[in-house]
């Protein structure tokens, strides 16, 4: 029997992530996998994976992706806001799902991802695109900027 894995920390910390409960799986260079295991407080009236649980599982996958370093062992991106999303849900979603988001371009500005949503038994639950912005920090009232306090740089 293998020893398990120690979990391994996202990119930055989300407590919204946290409060879910995703497991980040694996960070390579142009790809982000996250897995969620579907509890009873996660579904909808029909007792399966709500869909803005799904749709916030490939947009972590997706952002994780755009951050991903363009080589092995190469720097992540500071931050990064999704612009735009696309979602289609192709069956309801049960058990453990594991999202994968895959960098399609990055620009000096923009990536341009894409994610999917597979079950336990691999059928595809869902697929979204998405366009991302790369930020170092957000604007405030006042017009100073706030820096992330927990960005990796």
């Amino acid at each position: 029997m293998s020893a398990a894995r120690p979990p391994m920390d996202f990119l930055v910390r989300i407590p919204f992530i946290e409060h879910l409960g995703f497991e980040l799986l694996r960070v390579e260079p142009g790809l982000g996998e996250i897995a969620i295991e579907v509890r009873d407080e996660l579904t909808n009236s029909w007792g399966v994976a709500h869909g803005g649980l799904l749709m916030t599982l490939m947009d972590i996958a997706m952002a994780h992706a755009a951050r991903s370093p363009l080589e092995p062992g190469g720097d992540v991106l500071p931050g990064v806001v999704t612009i735009e999303m696309k979602t289609s849900f192709m069956r309801p979603g049960e058990g453990r799902l594991v999202g994968t988001g895959r960098r399609l371009h990055r620009t000096a500005s923009l990536s341009f991802c894409e994610a999917s949503v597979v079950n336990h038994r691999g059928e595809l639950v869902g697929h979204s695109t998405g366009t991302f912005k790369t930020m170092r920090g957000l604007p405030a009232a006042d017009g100073r900027r706030i820096q992330r306090l927990n960005a990796s740089d």
